[in-house]
């Protein structure tokens, strides 16, 4: 069978599964859209967050961005991995024992002001939508090359179906949905990194295949340590060694800080631990999404080494600089004349030679251009967009047909979880915490679940135009949205728990601070809907953090600024203060249980 008819299989009997679900369990009431009833088993509730975690960034480009950029990739691990020490620590069981819907609801609670909430509700916003601008991205890119229709076109289908299950089901139908596409996303992560490392090293387990020797016969490297011979491939191509980090320490830190403070800030994440029937299941379900999610992650730089080295040689045939070291253009594989097709990848014979050049044209390695000129390489002239490695890999691996469409139903499962839980928070957002919370209390529940619905599906046309015009590649866009939680909604959560004296004014002042510092920061560097104001260059970053650590510092200002402020205003009011001090009494009230 052909790829396209396999794909059109897999894909199609995934979407109906999905469906399916939704309209088995359909929601009823405003406690079954937003929070599930609060009867999730903490297993399945591990393997949904998992899933609602585990998005188009990590399934797509995580792998990708390690591809490119080697060890210095490892904060993403580091990142997106340590924020679930600090959410089972420091937030789950806590927010799970207060027992409300969203996390705007807490903050309004707990701060006794409604401005505080809608705050809350604002920066929710802000992070929800930055982040579903690159699930629909990567919705997009395997839709435009699996299903051989155009960025548009791939995109209204995603949205349609998104639309289905997450306005029928909401969370609860959105937390089954889930589980099942952690299987397919799991299944289809894995097995072509299994068929890879074997083929490559001799060893079917990725993450031991990532330190082996190359066993395969056909490449010029049999004998040689995989990683050994990826630094010497790229540093002969003007790269950077492969296991060089390629960021400075104050870099790596702030992003690895802001993507793991991020992570336990994140409100569609949050609102996961409000979905299990007792408190200690909240604990219990950050354990199991972290197992869950180290299937994926462990395996992640195994699939990005490999993923670079198969490209590098598929491209570099020959002895580097040798007349016919490198591919002829003609002769390229059908898997780059698909993925030109979409775009996303693109060759220009910039020395009218016929062959394919891919090297570093910008390389500070000394000595390196002057021998690229000799050699007559004049400029880099394939481009390759790095959120396609992943799909790509087992097309440049040679893998069977039914791999390759597997990996396009997991890249789709994964974007479409994450955008489900993403539309399901802002929806809430707007319905519960906006409309019923703040604008008309009164309404009934029947007239807030129908708002509900519709705010998905405005956020959902608003989502897809994200998607189309992204401020950046999915793993960076998703990386700005973890930055705006660090910097706007975790100060504010982990001071209402841990420090009952923080008051009101003291949280509107923090989050604000962080919010428009950190938004305004990225905006410059990155333009977000506007061209970028400053050059996004090491030597004018602030401190020499990218765009992508700086939620770190704008953290660090919400929690100076909540704390000057609350120390130079009133103490919160006794029964707030008694409410903290019950909120972290290890026991579990009438109403969690």
């Amino acid at each position: 069978m052909d790829l396209q008819t396999l794909t059109y299989i897999v894909v199609g009997l995934s979407f109906a599964l999905y469906i399916g679900i939704a309209i088995w369990s359909k929601a009823s009431s405003t406690g079954e859209f937003y929070v599930a009833g609060k009867g999730v088993h903490p297993v399945a509730n591990g393997m949904a967050t998992a899933a609602d975690w585990m998005s188009a960034a990590s399934f797509i480009s995580m792998a990708g961005l390690i591809a490119f950029l080697g060890y210095g990739g490892s904060v993403y691990l580091m990142g997106w991995t340590g924020g679930y020490v600090l959410l089972a620590m420091l937030l789950a069981p806590y927010l799970r024992k207060y027992g409300k819907f969203t996390v705007p609801e807490f903050i309004g609670d707990r701060y006794y002001s409604k401005t505080a909430r809608l705050v809350a509700v604002v920066c929710l916003i802000f992070i929800s939508f930055t982040y579903v601008a690159g699930q629909m991205r990567g919705v997009g890119i395997v839709f435009s090359r699996f299903l051989e229709v155009d960025l548009i076109t791939g995109l209204v289908v995603g949205m349609g179906i998104v639309f289905v299950y997450a306005v029928l089901g909401g969370m609860k139908g959105i937390t089954y949905t889930q589980v099942a596409q952690y299987v397919v996303l799991i299944i289809a992560y894995t097995v072509p990194a299994v068929f890879i490392a074997f083929n490559l090293t001799g060893n079917p387990i990725p993450q031991i295949a990532f330190g082996s020797v190359i066993t395969a016969a056909d490449s010029p490297h049999q004998g040689e340590y995989l990683l050994h011979a990826l630094n010497d491939i790229v540093t002969d191509l003007g790269f950077i060694e492969y296991t060089d980090g390629g960021k400075s320490i104050i870099d790596m830190f702030a992003i690895t800080l802001a993507l793991m403070v991020g992570t336990a800030g994140l409100p569609h994440v949050i609102v996961r631990f409000f979905t299990v029937p007792r408190v200690r299941d909240a604990r219990s379900s950050a354990g199991f999404a972290l197992l869950f999610i180290a299937l994926l992650y462990t395996v992640a730089p195994s699939v990005g080494a490999m993923a670079r080295y198969n490209l590098t040689t598929t491209v570099q045939t020959g002895e580097v600089g040798s007349p016919d070291g490198n591919l002829a253009y003609e002769n390229r594989p059908a898997w780059m004349e698909r993925w030109e097709a979409t775009g996303l990848l693109s060759f220009e014979d910039k020395n009218n030679d016929g062959r394919i050049q891919y090297y570093n044209d910008k390389s500070t390695k000394p000595g390196f251009l002057p021998q690229a000129e000799e050699w007559g390489w004049e400029g880099n002239e394939l481009q390759v967009d790095r959120d396609i490695m992943v799909l790509a890999n087992p097309e440049i691996a040679r893998l069977p047909n039914w791999v390759i469409a597997l990996v396009a139903a997991g890249g789709i499962a994964a974007a479409l979880s994450t955008a489900a839980g993403l539309l399901l928070v802002i929806s809430s957002g707007i319905s519960h915490d906006l409309l019923k919370g703040t604008i008309t209390p009164g309404i009934s529940e029947k007239s807030e679940l129908l708002a509900g619905r519709i705010a998905i599906a405005v956020a959902i046309l608003v989502a897809g135009y994200l998607g189309y015009n992204p401020p950046g590649f999915v793993a960076q866009v998703v990386a700005f949205a973890f930055g705006l939680a660090a910097s706007s909604l975790f100060p504010v959560i982990l001071m209402g728990i841990f420090w009952k004296k923080m008051n009101r004014e003291g949280a509107i002042a923090g989050m604000l601070t962080g919010l428009v510092f950190t938004m305004g920061y990225i905006i410059l560097y990155k333009g977000v809907f506007i061209e970028p104001v400053i050059a996004n260059t090491p030597d004018n970053w602030l401190f020499g953090i990218s765009p992508e650590g700086i939620g770190a510092v704008g953290m660090v200002l919400n929690f100076l600024v909540a704390f000057l402020v609350s120390k130079m205003t009133a103490a919160p009011p006794d029964h707030i203060q008694h409410l903290v001090e019950d909120i972290r009494t290890p026991r579990a009230t009438a109403a969690a249980e």
